[in-house]
């Protein structure tokens, strides 16, 4: 790959972009399928072959619009069908950013699962209350991490399967 070339240096950075976004499903902070995205309208706009680019753009694109939608609707429907209240994903999304920067590698995974829990166990008075609850946001945040790695998977096998095809 000769770096002086302009195709190959776009392919090479959409396909930074897309690796990014796919560590952004593990590592948060990075916005994982809005990168994954962005890598192939770069890819699509700045290089040469033909309609194909533009199919897998729009493809790519429906499977970022259906990840978002599904990602936030599907765990947040379960959420509410069990009856775990929008304020306690609130105390779990900020107990879990504080635990990020406390302890690191699993603080966001630690500090998540105590602020629903302490939510919980505030709202309902009860240990024993507060545990289901607290499972129930846990596997909707499992849920949420598959669907959202589902799709920027989907999103880098376009991609690939364009660059094959153009």
């Amino acid at each position: 790959m000769d770096l002086t070339d302009t195709q190959s240096l776009v392919t090479l950075l959409a396909g930074v972009a897309i690796v990014a976004g796919l560590l952004g499903v593990v590592v948060p902070v990075l916005p994982a399928l809005p990168l994954c995205w962005g890598g192939v309208l770069i890819w699509a706009i700045f290089t040469e072959g033909g309609w194909q680019r533009w199919a897998v753009l729009g493809a790519a694109t429906v499977v970022a619009v259906l990840g978002t939608v599904v990602k936030y609707a599907w765990p947040g429907r379960n959420l509410k069908r069990v009856g775990v209240p929008n304020s306690t994903l609130l105390a779990g999304g900020v107990l879990g950013i504080v635990g990020f920067f406390v302890v690191p590698v699993v603080g966001l995974l630690l500090g998540f699962v105590l602020g629903i829990w302490l939510a919980e166990r505030l709202r309902l008075g009860d240990n024993q209350l507060a545990w289901p609850a607290t499972k129930q946001a846990v596997q909707a945040a499992g849920l949420a991490f598959l669907i959202e790695f589902t799709a920027g998977a989907m999103i880098a096998t376009l991609w690939v399967a364009g660059l094959v095809l153009t």
